[in-house]
């Protein structure tokens, strides 16, 4: 039978199918730490792992459950695309002159150092699949893949890296789209709920204190901050807020420097092993190369899980499994009619020049946030930074602080507005060129 869009689950596939499912407890009383983390995504939760690895006293509060928002809800791709790349090394040109383009390259593949030596030391069971295929929609994007894939030669990994034709492209992909493609054998893809839990599980038996079910309701700044909730208080020496688009905290400080969009996915329900392997016999993940792209990839229970799109209202989508369904099966014919089971949203934290904003509200303060979209390998990276300037060593930490960033005066609703006609813009180029 098949399921109609208007009654899919709501449930997320990474909740349906995580393997760590134990709670932490909520947050009850008053403790003292050196420091304390606001947000249980990847951000905070590898920035507690890095921490209590340095020997750190180290709480973690979070307002709903570990990988609750968009770690749990993301494509699960793990690619060297880091937001806000060009205008990050045209900002750094003026201070580093030719290494900006060194810095933000190895930049790039950091995150998928540390994914690896994570999930190697701590046995974390992750579907961790590598392959990755970066596609191109139209025959003029296949410049921008040639001087991708002729910038990796240059930088020795071209034995890791395939420009492809068309051929190439659909003997990978049984689909009638694309003009081609890079393919990666570094970049990789994996069940991103089941890589966060695990590294909580890390953190905590290095000592990290986490606690779930505990939304922070203030932040009170002084020589030692502290952090409210409901029914408890950590005392610290540091504090880093990690909750991207998902807090409201600091509203003075932080308002109109992050816009939420809201980014759709769907899974089917499981293939048939020989269907799975005819329209991915490779199992590559995908997007190409539009500016408002399609994502998808297959999971390790033979799902097709499929996102695209950004809505930028602020709004969530009313159905989402209607609303990808035209996408995945232009891309997919074969999969025309195909039982959708799992259709959910999440919040992307956006920056207008996309470079993530690393900063301090106060001397021992810190915040972290705006992926833009790039948050899985992005939160690594961000986390081993922030873990760095809370110890004292504030060189790389101190390049994105300086990094200057608009904000928009007039309130969410108009930025989100205005994000939404720089799309339009976008989306209405992209048809014409």
């Amino acid at each position: 039978m098949i399921i109609t869009d208007a009654v899919m689950k709501a449930e997320t596939y990474y909740a349906a199918t995580a393997r760590d499912t134990a709670p932490y407890p909520a947050l009850q009383g008053d403790i003292d730490v050196d420091i304390v983390i606001i947000g249980g995504g990847l951000t905070g939760v590898n920035s507690a792992l890095e921490l209590t690895e340095r020997g750190y006293r180290v709480a973690l509060v979070e307002a709903e459950r570990i990988g609750w928002g968009a770690t749990g809800r993301n494509g699960g791709q793990v690619t060297g695309s880091l937001s806000g790349d060009e205008a990050l090394t045209k900002h750094l040109r003026k201070t580093q002159g030719a290494a900006a383009e060194d810095f933000v390259w190895n930049m790039r593949w950091r995150g998928h150092e540390i994914i690896r030596d994570r999930v190697a030391r701590y046995s974390i069971e992750c579907d961790l699949r590598h392959g990755h295929l970066h596609t191109a929609y139209k025959p003029s994007h296949m410049a921008e893949l040639r001087a991708t894939h002729e910038e990796a030669g240059r930088r020795g990994m071209g034995d890791e890296v395939d420009l492809l034709d068309t051929a190439a492209v659909h003997e990978r992909l049984e689909t009638p789209l694309y003009h081609g493609g890079l393919l990666n054998r570094r970049n990789m893809h994996l069940h991103s709920l089941d890589l966060c839990r695990g590294e909580a599980r890390a953190a905590a038996g290095q000592g990290a204190q986490i606690f779930e079910t505990s939304p922070v309701t203030e932040i009170i700044h002084g020589k030692r901050p502290v952090v409210v909730t409901a029914k408890g208080r950590v005392t610290a020496d540091t504090v880093l807020l990690a909750g991207n688009a998902y807090h409201r905290l600091e509203r003075g400080k932080l308002a109109g420097k992050l816009f939420p969009a809201s980014l759709a996915n769907l899974t089917t329900a499981p293939l048939p092993e020989a269907e799975a392997r005819t329209i991915n016999p490779q199992n590559l993940a995908v997007y190409d190369t539009r500016f408002v792209l399609d994502y998808y990839r297959m999971t390790a229970d033979n799902r097709l899980m499929f996102g695209g799109g950004a809505n930028y209202s602020g709004k969530a989508s009313p159905d989402i499994a209607a609303e990808l369904r035209p996408a995945l099966e232009r891309t997919f014919p074969r999969l025309r009619g195909v039982e959708i089971e799992f259709a959910w949203s999440g919040q992307a934290g956006i920056v207008p020049n996309r470079i993530p904003q690393l900063g301090r509200l106060s001397p021992n303060v810190f915040y972290a946030q705006g992926y833009s979209g790039h948050g899985i390998a992005t939160t690594h990276i961000v986390a081993e930074i922030m873990a760095e300037a809370i110890a004292g060593t504030m060189d790389r930490f101190d390049i994105f602080a300086s990094v200057p960033h608009l904000r928009n005066p007039l309130g969410e609703r108009a930025g989100h507005m205005m994000l939404a006609l720089g799309m339009w813009y976008y989306r209405m180029r992209e048809k014409l060129s």
